[in-house]
């Protein structure tokens, strides 16, 4: 099941969420230990719908369950390459758990450090952390794969799908005086 892409969202806000455990003694010293897991967390933002752009939406959010049902949704922008690759891209070799260089072949042009990718063999989503200029090169990526992944796994790099929930149990609308409906959303990834 997908959110609804008409209307678009007037705002979208991307948050990197890691889980990491901190703790500082008297003298100052800090220890700080990654706990090795990593969430994307979406808002989306919808101002001056009219009724008729409104209702599918909250409907859509109403048979949620207030995140109990996870869904995908295809962010504006930010899911599609920033670069100018074209065609089939996919892993060269497979690839282990943590790893976050992934061997890749396949296709034309450049993908750039900040877009987004998935792999098709999981649900997880990626960023790219330094630009590939090649068909065939090495994919810097974070976080570490959660997943391995095999030889000849497909990658999104266009109209990226995050798998979600909603983040909140509850949702809330507003109405202006113009009959407009405000209405903003908050989604985490689903791992």
């Amino acid at each position: 099941m997908s959110y609804p892409t008409d209307p678009e969202f007037s705002r979208v806000a991307v948050t990197s969420r890691h889980s990491v455990v901190r703790s500082e003694a008297r003298n100052g010293r800090t220890q700080v230990r990654s706990l090795g897991s990593q969430r994307w967390a979406l808002t989306g933002r919808y101002n001056d719908l009219t009724r008729a752009q409104f209702a599918p939406v909250f409907a859509f959010v109403m048979a949620q369950e207030g995140g109990v049902e996870d869904f995908t949704i295809v962010p504006p922008v930010v899911s599609d390459t920033s670069g100018t690759r074209t065609g089939t891209t996919q892993s060269l070799g497979a690839h282990s758990i943590g790893d976050t260089t992934i061997s890749v072949d396949g296709g034309s042009g450049t993908l750039k450090a900040g877009d987004f990718i998935k792999f098709a063999s999981h649900d997880k989503v990626y960023m790219i952390t330094a630009d590939l200029t090649t068909a065939t090169g090495s994919l810097s990526i974070q976080p570490g794969l959660i997943s391995a992944i095999p030889d000849n796994d497909a990658i999104t790099y266009n109209n990226v799908p995050f798998t979600v929930r909603l983040e909140n149990d509850v949702q809330q609308w507003a109405l202006s005086g113009y009959d407009r409906y405000n209405f903003e959303i908050d989604f985490i990834e689903v791992l």
